[in-house]
């Protein structure tokens, strides 16, 4: 598969573990994040991300901020675009299967590095189930 990948300051560590994971099990990777904690605006970082995903150049799509909100909001300004903010894997494992969600928001202040690892594993290994959440999905994005 192939993933891009983007943090603010709050994420470098998260980052650096996950892309670690994501290469191991052979995907490409896109990094789109900072490797320093001095301050930066996620904005910058998710917006990257979120053209990859929408214009189709990555499967998937892994962003990283404090809260995971911001960086959230941010990349769902995008067409085609359904970040889901994941704090624990069952919730990531539902943000794929009823939401067909195509980037995972990681809130790094709110969950530990091998938790957000657990995280986009359980993200990437789920597959959206489709029939009464395709025309739920169908109803997400603005006309």
């Amino acid at each position: 598969m192939k993933i891009s990948i983007g943090n603010d300051h709050a994420g470098p560590d998260y980052k650096k573990a996950i892309v670690k994971m994501l290469i191991a099990k052979g995907h490409e990777v896109t990094n789109y994040g900072t490797d320093s904690e001095d301050s930066v605006d996620y904005p910058d970082f998710a917006h990257p991300v979120a053209t990859d995903v929408s214009e189709g150049k990555a499967d998937y799509g892994i962003i990283i901020c404090g809260s995971g909100n911001g960086i959230a909001m941010s990349a769902n300004k995008h067409a085609k675009v359904r970040a889901g903010l994941c704090w624990t894997k069952e919730i990531a494992v539902l943000t794929r299967l009823h939401n067909d969600a195509n980037i995972v928001s990681i809130p790094a202040r709110f969950t530990s590095i091998p938790q957000a690892v657990e995280i986009v594993e359980a993200f990437l290994n789920t597959e959206f189930e489709g029939g009464r959440h395709q025309n739920r999905v169908n109803k997400i994005a603005c006309q």
